[in-house]
């Protein structure tokens, strides 16, 4: 038996990378959360950016510069580069955190994802940064709610979940004007559908949870900036208060990007097709998409997007609460879960998840009623989808 004196000294040391004259095919997972340097002058260097090497996680790690990279690539971001971060709440706060201070103000759309707009109302003002909403369809109120204070605009190109357009290229010429940097919220509309960089804006910021990584198992964000110092200080809060992206979501994304261009064009037309199916079905009240010409701003849409209508579409039902939950129970295939950009279909009712937290009078002011559904749609096979959500419709009938 052994007394323990032949067991090898460096089970416990950090052995080298077996060297290979092939290199890896997919990218390899470093879950480190240390690196070591050779020696105090180096670890200065790298400090200065002298020398470019990874020191601790939560300042940077490869698989994060990997993945920022690819979307860097995507949306022409600027040779700064992108930053990855825990969520796209981390992003979004950031960016506002990161940029504003005690006395400054931020514009934003009356009609982001609800997180935003709790932060903007509740949150912000505990730091003593005040927030103003104004419609981004509707130029001259967005114009109109700038004050001396304004120091940074916030906007999706398309809101969250009543699809409307944002008029990007007054907003954009409004922020222009008045020196304010314009800060673009691109997770709906994906660098597939539009590049915010391309037509001016200052910074874009995505939830890499949803449509890019598109397997809802990923919880990660994106910030690129057009000024080198607003990347610095959104980076600085983010090493500060720990918005660390975790190795392997990064790696699981990266992967998911993969198929991206594919999955997305799929369920754009899976998308199309299901809004013109969901159009004629007793019971519904009316079918919101960016690609149909009933769409409140149908020529913007053309005009900014293209013929890329997107995955993303509303309806509203007759029959508010009941004719909801009857909906919902009708179609178990189909996710009824408060998240967007899976590449299976899912079902969110807004009034009860994203925008539970507004009035009912704050909901009916932007359109979202007991009824209003928003559909992320995925790359099924569209009898398949037509067949589960079309039994969910004929379910509702017996509770009106």
């Amino acid at each position: 038996m052994s007394d323990g004196s032949d067991i090898p000294d460096n089970l416990v040391r950090r052995v080298g990378w077996p060297g290979s004259v092939s290199r890896a095919v997919a990218t390899p997972l470093q879950p480190s959360v240390v690196y070591a340097s050779a020696d105090p002058d180096q670890l200065d260097a790298q400090y200065e950016g002298r020398l470019s090497g990874f020191t601790y996680a939560r300042e940077g790690h490869p698989n994060a510069d990997v993945l920022a990279q690819k979307i860097d690539a995507l949306e022409g971001a600027p040779l700064t580069g992108g930053l990855i971060l825990g969520s796209g709440m981390a992003a979004v706060s950031a960016v506002l955190l990161g940029l504003l201070k005690a006395g400054d103000r931020v514009l934003g759309g009356n009609q982001l994802y609800g997180r935003s707009l709790r932060l903007m109302s509740q949150d912000l003002p505990r730091f003593g940064i005040g927030a103003d909403l104004a419609d981004p369809t509707d130029a001259e109120a967005f114009r109109a709610a700038i004050r001396p204070e304004t120091r940074l605009i916030l906007v999706e190109v398309v809101s969250n979940p009543t699809l409307r357009i944002a008029d990007m290229e007054a907003i954009l010429t409004i922020g222009r004007e008045a020196g304010i940097p314009v800060a673009v919220d691109n997770t709906f509309t994906t660098p597939r559908g539009y590049r915010p960089f391309d037509h001016g804006a200052d910074i874009v910021i995505h939830s890499v949870t949803k449509l890019l990584a598109g397997h809802s198992d990923v919880t990660l964000g994106y910030v690129a900036t057009r000024d080198p110092s607003q990347r610095q200080a959104i980076r600085d809060f983010a090493v500060t208060t720990g918005m660390t992206p975790s190795p392997f979501d990064c790696w699981l994304a990266e992967r998911g990007l993969m198929s991206f261009h594919l999955r997305y064009d799929r369920a754009e037309e899976n998308a199309a097709a299901l809004a013109g199916f969901l159009a004629g079905q007793p019971g519904v009240r009316r079918v919101i998409y960016p690609g149909r010409s009933d769409h409140p701003d149908h020529n913007r849409a053309a005009g900014l997007l293209g013929k890329r209508g997107g995955n993303m579409l509303s309806f509203e039902l007759e029959g508010g609460r009941a004719a909801a939950n009857a909906l919902t129970r009708a179609m178990p295939d189909v996710a009824f879960a408060p998240t967007l950009g899976d590449i299976g279909t899912t079902l969110s009712h807004p009034a009860s998840s994203s925008h539970r937290a507004l009035t009912p009078e704050g909901r009916a002011a932007l359109g979202i009623s007991e009824g209003f559904f928003r559909v992320s749609v995925g790359v099924e096979d569209i009898d398949l989808l037509r067949r589960d959500i079309g039994a969910g419709i004929k379910a509702t009938a017996l509770s009106r």
